[in-house]
This record gives C-alpha cells, sequence and structure tokens, in this order.
C-alpha cells in the first residue's frame, strides 16, 4: 500500500509539473485571446467533454452545450473503471446520452467474474443563456432511466470571465452529493448515508421519479482555460465521494476531491485529454465530435449538372415535330440516354405541343430535389422548344409517388439564382393519373452486390461486444411496375454472436432472446427472400403486401396500407402479419410457434406459445426542424399490447439520431433487465466516404438489452420511408440542391 501511495504522489506532482509547463508555453497565446471578444462563438466552439461524455470539466458537469447537432463519442479509462458514452446536442439547449461502462475487480451484485457492466442514460437542459453579466444555467439527470449506478442530479452555472478562462459552480444531489453535503431535501430512498446502497442496484429500465433532487446536497465547481485553440487546462472540486467504486472494488481509493486535467484537440475536432483523479489514479479520453448538421457529403467524382438551354424565340411555336413518331421516338431516346448518364432512369415520356411529363426513377441521388433539378435542366436541352411546361413524375421501382409542376420559363429565368427563387414556381400533386406508361424496355430490372458483412450485438454482460462477419450476396428484381422480388444470402466465416445464451430473465416467450439458435450454423443461409407488390389504390393511397422470409427468424404475409397526402405533414398507416418461426439452420423450413429450445413453458405468459398474428395501426408527424415523430399502437411478437414512440433527427447530408421507447402490458418483472424495450438509432450515409453520391445507408440500433417485449417483426419496403422522401415537405428541406 505504501508503494501505491508514493506512485500516486508522484502522479500528481507529474501532472502539476505537466500542468505548469504548458501554462507557461502558452502565455503569449493568451495575450492574443484578452483581446478578442468576450463572447465570441461561445455556443459554437466544441466543448470539452468530461469523463462522463457530456461537456464539463473532468469528472464533473458544466453548463455548456455543444453545437446544435453534434453527436460526441468518448471512450475513457481511469483506476478500474472504462467509459463508452455517445452524446448527441439534440436541440441548441438540450443534450442527452448514453453510456456503458465496466467496473473491474467488483463485487457489486451483478458482476460477471468481477467486471459490472453498467447502461445508463443522461439529459441536461440549459434553462439560461450566458449573457454579458450573468452564467449559463443548466439542469441535469444522470442515469435517470438505468440501473442507479450513477444516478443524480445537478444544477451548475458556467462563466466566461476572461476570454477563455470559464468558471463552473453546481450543486449535486445522489452521487454528486455524497462529499461533504451542506444541505439536506427530504429523504433519498435506497441511499446509506446518503450514498446509493449497492446491494439495492437495479436491473434498471425505469425512471426514479421519486429520488429526483432528493437527499443530501453538495457543491462542486472548477476552472477551465483555453490557452488556445488546441491546449486547455482544467482544475475541478469534485462532490462525488465514489463509495461504491472503494468499497465495492478492490483498485481503487480516494485520497483527494481535486481532479486536474489537459485537453488537446487536434484539427479535426477530435480530443484527447488526460486527467489526474482523487489524488490515486492516472486517466486518459478520447472524444470524437462530429457535427451532423454541418458534416460535408462528398460527391466530387459525379458529373457536372447540365446548363439550362434557353429556347430560341423563332422555334417556339415549331409544332411539326409532335406529328411525327419517329421524331417522338427519337425524343424518347435522346433523353433516357441523357438522364442515364445523370444516374436517372426515364421509365416512360408522354409529349404533347405544348406539355411533357417524365416518369423517372432516382437512382444516385440521397436527396429528391436534386433529381428533380438535373432531370429538368436535361429536359430544357432535349425536348422542343414549343414544350413550356414540364411534369416530373418520382418513382421508387416503377410506383408512382408524386408529380412535379415546372415552368420551362423559371428554368431558363432562374438558373443563376438562389434554388429558393424557383420553390414558390414548383408545384407538387399526387401521381395518381398523372403517370405516363412505362417503356416496354424497362421491366424487368435486375441488380445485385456481393460484399462482406459485419453484425454486432452489444452489451451481452458475458461478453459486452459479440459479432458474426462473413460475404453476403443481395439480389433483386423488379418484374412489373410495382412487383419486386428480393434476397439476402450469407456465408458466415466467424464470431461468436451464437455464443450468447438465451436470457432467463424474461417470462415471456423467446421472440428475439433466442436469436442465437439462429446465428449457430455455419452454411450458407437464407437471410431474407420475399416478394413484394406496391400499389395506388386511390389517390393519397400506397399498399403493400409481402410474402416470404421476411427476416432471419420470422416467415409470413405482410400487408400494409398508408395514407398520405403530397402536400402533407401527417401519415396514418395499418399493418397486419402472419409470422411463423422459421428452422434455425436458414433454410426454406418453417416451425411452430413454440418448441423446447425456445420458450420456458413453466414461467411463460399464456400457454408458453406466442401468437401468430400482429400488427399496428401507425401516426407520422413531421414537427419541422428535421424531426420527425412515428407513434406505433398494436400487439407485438409475443402478444403483448402496448406502444411504441419513435422521435428522430434527420438531416439533409442523410444523417439522423432517433430514439424509442415501447411499453406494452408486460409489467417490468414480466419483461426482465431492462424493464421496457428502449434504444437508439444512427442513419449513416455512404455518401461520407467520398467520391460518387449514392442513396445507400447504414442504420444501427443501439438497444441496451434486447428482450421479448415490445418485439416487432422485420418487414424490408415499409412504405412510410418510401413514400414521404419524394413528397413536398421533405424536398423542401433540400431544395438547395435543386441547382448542384
Amino acid at each position: 500500500m505504501m508503494r501505491r501511495s508514493n506512485t500516486r504522489r508522484g502522479g500528481i506532482r507529474l501532472a502539476a509539473v505537466m500542468i505548469c509547463a504548458t501554462a507557461g508555453a502558452a502565455a503569449d497565446a493568451q495575450q492574443e485571446r484578452l483581446s478578442r471578444p468576450y463572447f465570441t462563438e461561445i455556443r459554437d466552439r466544441i466543448p470539452s467533454y468530461n469523463l462522463y461524455g457530456l461537456p464539463g470539466l473532468v469528472d464533473m458537469p458544466t453548463a455548456e452545450m455543444a453545437p446544435d447537432a453534434t453527436l460526441g463519442v468518448t471512450v475513457s479509462n481511469f483506476g478500474n473503471t472504462t467509459r463508452g458514452t455517445l452524446s448527441f446536442q439534440v436541440l441548441p439547449r438540450v443534450i442527452g446520452t448514453f453510456r456503458y461502462a465496466r467496473l473491474q475487480d467488483s463485487n457489486i451484485p451483478g458482476n460477471r467474474d468481477g467486471d459490472y457492466f453498467d447502461r445508463s442514460f443522461d439529459l441536461r437542459v440549459m434553462l439560461l443563456d450566458e449573457t454579458t453579466f450573468l452564467p449559463a444555467l443548466s439542469v441535469g439527470l444522470r442515469d435517470f432511466v438505468g440501473t442507479g449506478l450513477y444516478a443524480g442530479e445537478y444544477v451548475v452555472a458556467t462563466k466566461e470571465i476572461v476570454p477563455g478562462v470559464r468558471v463552473t459552480g453546481g450543486l449535486g444531489w445522489g452521487r454528486l452529493g455524497t462529499n461533504n453535503p451542506i444541505a439536506t431535501v427530504g429523504t433519498r430512498p435506497n441511499t446509506v448515508n446518503g450514498a446509493l446502497d449497492p446491494s439495492v442496484i437495479g436491473t434498471g429500465g425505469e425512471a426514479n421519479f421519486d429520488t429526483y433532487f432528493r437527499g443530501d446536497a453538495a457543491p462542486f465547481g472548477g476552472v477551465s482555460w483555453d490557452i488556445d485553440d488546441n491546449w486547455r487546462l482544467k482544475v475541478e472540486y469534485s462532490s462525488d465521494d465514489y463509495t461504491i467504486e472503494e468499497t465495492r472494488t478492490t483498485s481503487f481509493e480516494r485520497n483527494s476531491s481535486f481532479n486536474f486535467g489537459v485537453d488537446y484537440t487536434f484539427d479535426n475536432g477530435t480530443q484527447l485529454s488526460l486527467y489526474s483523479l482523487y489524488g490515486s489514479e492516472f486517466g486518459a479520453q478520447l472524444s470524437f465530435p462530429l457535427n451532423l448538421k454541418t458534416a460535408q457529403i462528398s460527391g466530387g467524382n459525379d458529373p457536372a449538372p447540365l446548363p439550362v438551354a434557353p429556347r430560341p424565340a423563332a422555334q417556339i411555336n415549331m409544332l411539326g415535330w409532335a406529328e411525327s413518331p419517329e421524331l417522338r421516338a427519337s425524343i424518347s431516346e435522346q433523353l433516357a440516354e441523357a438522364l442515364i448518364d445523370q444516374g436517372i432512369r426515364l421509365e416512360g415520356l408522354s409529349m404533347t405541343a405544348r406539355t411533357a411529363t417524365a416518369r423517372i426513377d432516382n437512382l444516385r441521388y440521397p436527396v429528391r430535389s436534386q433529381a428533380i433539378g438535373r432531370t429538368a435542366r436535361t429536359m430544357t436541352r432535349i425536348l422542343p422548344s414549343s414544350i413550356s411546361d414540364f411534369t416530373i413524375v418520382l418513382t421508387q421501382d416503377g410506383l408512382p409517388l408524386s408529380a412535379v409542376d415546372i415552368a420551362r420559363g423559371d428554368l431558363e429565368r432562374f438558373e443563376f439564382e438562389a434554388a429558393q427563387e424557383m420553390y414558390p414556381r414548383v408545384r407538387f400533386t399526387d401521381a395518381v393519373g398523372r403517370t405516363p406508361p412505362v417503356f416496354d424496355d424497362v421491366y424487368p430490372r435486375f441488380g445485385w452486390s456481393l460484399r462482406p458483412y459485419l453484425r454486432y450485438s452489444a452489451f451481452d454482460p458475458d461478453d459486452p461486444l459479440r459479432t458474426e462477419y462473413g460475404v453476403r450476396a443481395n439480389g433483386d428484381v423488379v418484374l412489373a411496375p410495382g412487383l419486386e422480388m428480393q434476397g439476402t444470402l450469407a456465408y458466415p466465416l466467424g464470431g461468436n454472436i451464437a455464443g450468447a445464451a438465451d436470457d432467463t430473465s424474461t417470462r415471456l416467450p423467446s421472440v428475439r432472446t433466442s436469436f442465437p439458435l439462429f446465428a449457430d450454423t455455419d452454411g450458407l443461409r437464407i437471410d431474407d427472400l420475399t416478394l413484394a407488390y406496391y400499389a395506388r389504390p386511390a389517390e393519397d393511397f400506397y399498399g403493400r403486401m409481402t410474402v416470404g422470409y421476411l427476416e432471419r427468424m420470422y416467415a409470413g404475409v405482410s400487408a400494409e396500407l398508408l395514407w398520405k397526402p403530397v402536400d402533407s405533414r401527417l401519415a396514418l398507416g395499418a399493418e397486419v402479419n402472419y409470422v411463423r418461426l422459421r428452422d434455425y439452420d436458414g433454410g426454406f423450413g418453417i416451425q411452430e410457434n413454440a418448441t423446447p429450445e425456445q420458450l420456458r413453458a413453466s414461467d411463460a405468459v399464456g400457454d408458453g406459445t406466442f401468437p401468430e398474428l400482429n400488427g399496428h395501426v401507425s401516426a407520422y408527424y413531421d414537427l419541422g426542424y428535421g424531426f420527425h415523430t412515428q407513434l406505433d399502437v398494436g400487439r407485438y411478437l409475443a402478444g403483448d399490447y402496448g406502444a411504441t414512440l419513435t422521435v428522430a433527427r434527420e438531416f439533409e447530408n442523410g444523417w439522423r439520431v432517433g430514439a424509442f421507447a415501447t411499453q406494452t402490458d408486460v409489467s417490468a418483472d414480466e419483461f426482465g433487465e431492462g424493464s421496457f424495450d428502449k434504444g437508439i438509432t444512427i442513419t449513416i450515409p455512404f455518401a461520407v466516404l467520398g467520391g460518387r453520391a449514392t442513396q445507400r445507408t447504414r442504420t444501427d440500433t443501439i438497444r441496451p438489452i434486447t428482450r421479448d417485449g415490445g418485439a416487432r417483426v422485420s418487414v424490408p419496403g415499409r412504405l412510410y420511408g418510401r413514400v414521404r422522401e419524394a413528397h413536398d415537405p421533405e424536398i423542401a428541406k433540400s431544395w438547395g440542391r435543386f441547382w448542384r
């Protein structure tokens, strides 16, 4: 122990020398900062992320926020604690966080071989902006939906007193109220001497409203100094006494309330932080902030858009071409060839002496506005001068989605103006009754790909990250407009997902927790194989019927009806599914929805089986500011009834971050660990990799724990995602790309 203590004192001295040396070397840089305005770019700069993955000092929070739409990923380690955090600046004043932590050498109930793994969510709201005389003021909840290991609440203020120097002071409850408390507010349940009792750390998932801002309250504070654009020094006084780490682990001691840190920010925004903590430990952290709103999407290898071709006045009234079938056919061929070079397929074209309607399928561009603009400009170069009005019908695999009316004269007048000058002159209508016939040679259409794949399963306490990797072949054929067959073959080469245990903490049928049984195969398997038919039964209505092997676990039939006017932010839908379990080997076999391997009949709800029929009614609404909401109400795979609320923020460049929560008639005890289904989704546009524009994306779901309650079947090609991208409210958001 004496040797360990000497090491700690030596570490503190080294940290002090490092901070003093850095401060002395940066004195000249600070003089330049003193000449700047006090509040220049305060809200636009990337903050320092603390060890909990939020804007803060070292371990303590500040009142600061990241720039709006910043996605922050941090990985840190100190002592026996490792934390990985994902934070998102949901709104300029609201930031949310998901955290996964590992405590080594622990005897906390629920540990696995001495390691305890914890999942937690945080939320912080800024109440007041910083002004010339007043500090920024924020309130935060830490681990408010989790096990309670890190649970705490705080009110904190931060003020820049001179350029680059910010002072923070706050009052904390829960863990943040355990070191030298100065007041007590009521009684906080599940605590011993003001600190969380480790023996009552729960399975998590439920908000503990009766504990918020209750119990002992303690002060914390600190100072940060931005020496220049790269270096930052921090010192803080911590109000967390780390009782759990000291009493329930064998490798942590808290000898001081003061922490010290230094950040270095690289030119790309990545931050490296080094810390001296609690008089006994050294720590390090890497932070990767990315602003999704301003993230650039490369398309440098795409061909330049064609310029608008003004019509010679003498040719505007030349109509002879309209009576020549040969000329009309030649015009269609020329337009089709010109558009395919732009990544757009011409599926049909109808023309009169003064109007032209082009039916197109956008094959390349992530946003429809860019495809509309390129199609319109190409039409000005190919179509006869007498045609003054264009209609562009947007389709998806032959399904008409919307019709866009554009006056040719407006294209000629506003080509060199901002795209927003064109938007009020464009009209969006439903495509029903306005769609030209499909060319004979468009369908059937084939497509395929062969790529490596990586599937992962996170947060298994026995192995926090399980993976499966291999080769995957995708194929699709559009047999006729709206009739599509698609399938995926996978050949796994390795991984350990199959080694995950079928969790027994849930009393529901194993509709999802038995997935490892479906991964335990070495040969070629069918991940999905479906035949789908899409139709327009009436104006504003869309229909889908899908049959086949819908996903890795289930086969069956799925039917969906969607009501979505082309100019409306609101959509309503209904889906019904009849499903059966597939055989584990990934072949063509079908089994009953109850097997000895999957069901724990003595504990299962009802008779130990789960129903074949499930479905939902859904409401979708575009809130504006990039926010979309979806509410699904109905019956889930395990036979439970309830609702799922999804809120997502989307950006013009294709990034998307969302969160969802499902509550059903299943109790927390029946659901098992996690109490109810919830998670975060992140969609990454492949265009960030550079090169040509592409519509390909990857969506990952971060679900703290997979359970059987609130589970839905995965059906490819659901309607809302296909339809809304071609409608007015969505196109308006990206209209700035009309001329690109």
